[in-house]
């Protein structure tokens, strides 16, 4: 899986430093070209002889003094994967602001390979709100974070903060690089909320952000799968994603049908809006007209459509934003729309729902029981409904997400 993988293996200025000796004589056992880069921090704590002798390549650690004159870049475009061992507070800190400081930033500003980082710190700082955010932002952006185990720290206290075991590391880096559970897979993901015209600058429209669907894009990039995403917001589109850019029900609808015929995953996770005005004006209706009489009729529902006309094999994932009757409604939308996998959650819970960064749903399959993702980030709840599409796609019965990935997550509605 890993051999000729060229990996760009970075090390920071923390006590663990040390374990990324283990973790890059795995990788190059593993046939993988292991490209290290150290921080000044990090020769505090390990010697560049030591990893110099067991990588491909000597250590690297400045962006001045290497045989290239554009090293970070060399080393960001040519690499298949960045892995970061130790990630310390500082780093990931970095990283997350968009700060070049030093050879390893730089490689991490320079690349579009996956990224891998695996803090290590004191329990204080792991659960520090700083520290906690720039984490969340690094996932959103589809870094792969190992996370810190609990354990022994150093100054002989305890808690979690523990940089993960080389063998979780390796396995993280082999899962990335592996294609994952959605390898060769064509995934079409729908985001935001539509925008129906009253006139030529109003327009109906809803309070979905289009995080949960740019979760789960970037999520599915992450297991392996080609990724189109159709969307009507203006949201950073993860990195290996095609953009479809949409604005109403009917821009939707025509753009999902197109895709529908080469996807094997269809993930409706926009908010379409059920009705919009029958006539839409040219120009803009002026206030001092009174009132304008507005009829509206209905959108068309895609999400019926697709499970109409489903392929053999394929699967159709629904949403269900609702305030009550929660998963009774979600069940019979699943049904009635010839759904295989349906995301329900009760959009009037606190931090439940559209612009949350957090979520709480129930996964219902067709025939399998319910399954509640407990309040998260939108990437978990995007890896809770991805792992229930693979285990759909490989006929497993467990109706068991692995939800206890990340942490906070927000949904769309679908329509």
């Amino acid at each position: 899986m890993l051999a000729g993988k060229r990996i760009v293996l970075g090390v920071t200025g923390g006590i663990a430093a040390y374990k990324a000796v283990e973790v890059c004589r795995r990788l190059v056992d593993a046939g993988a070209h292991v490209v290290p880069v150290m921080t000044k921090g990090a020769e505090h704590f390990l010697g560049i002889t030591t990893l110099s002798a067991l990588a491909s390549e000597p250590v690297q650690t400045s962006l001045w003094d290497e045989a290239t004159p554009i090293p970070h870049t060399n080393l960001g475009q040519s690499a298949d994967l960045v892995v970061v061992v130790p990630a310390t507070a500082r780093l990931i800190g970095a990283y997350a602001a968009g700060l070049s400081t030093d050879l390893l930033t730089n490689v991490l500003l320079a690349t579009r390979a996956p990224v891998v980082v695996c803090p290590a710190m004191h329990t204080e700082m792991w659960e520090h709100p700083a520290v906690a955010d720039n984490i969340a932002t690094l996932r959103r952006r589809g870094v792969h974070v190992v996370e810190p185990d609990e354990g022994r720290l150093a100054g002989g206290d305890s808690g979690k903060g523990r940089l993960a075991t080389p063998e979780r590391i390796v396995a993280e880096v082999e899962r990335v690089l592996g294609g994952g559970e959605l390898a060769d897979l064509h995934l079409v993901v729908t985001a935001g909320g539509t925008r129906e015209p009253i006139d030529a600058v109003r327009v109906i429209a809803n309070r979905s952000s289009g995080k949960q669907g740019y979760a789960i894009a970037a999520e599915a990039l992450a297991m392996g799968a080609r990724v189109t995403l159709v969307s009507t917001v203006a949201l950073p589109t993860p990195p290996g994603a095609e953009l479809v850019p949409v604005e109403t029900a009917a821009d939707m609808q025509a753009a999902v049908e197109a895709l529908s015929a080469s996807a094997d995953v269809v993930v409706m996770a926009a908010a379409v809006a059920d009705f919009r005005p029958k006539v839409a004006e040219a120009g803009k209706i002026k206030k001092d007209g009174g009132p304008p009489e507005i009829v509206l009729e209905p959108t068309p529902d895609i999400l019926a459509g697709l499970g109409a006309h489903k392929r053999p094999g394929q699967l159709l994932v629904g949403f269900a934003a609702e305030t009550s009757d929660v998963v009774a409604n979600a069940e019979a939308k699943l049904r009635r729309k010839n759904l295989d996998l349906i995301v329900a959650n009760d959009v009037g819970a606190p931090h439940v729902g559209f612009q949350h960064d957090t979520n709480e749903v129930t996964l219902l399959r067709r025939g399998g029981a319910a399954t509640t993702v407990a309040l998260t980030d939108k990437r978990s709840v995007a890896r809770a409904i991805l792992k229930c599409v693979a285990d759909l796609r490989s006929g497993v019965s467990s109706s068991d997400p692995d939800p206890s990935t990340d942490n906070p997550t927000t949904q769309e509605q679908h329509q």
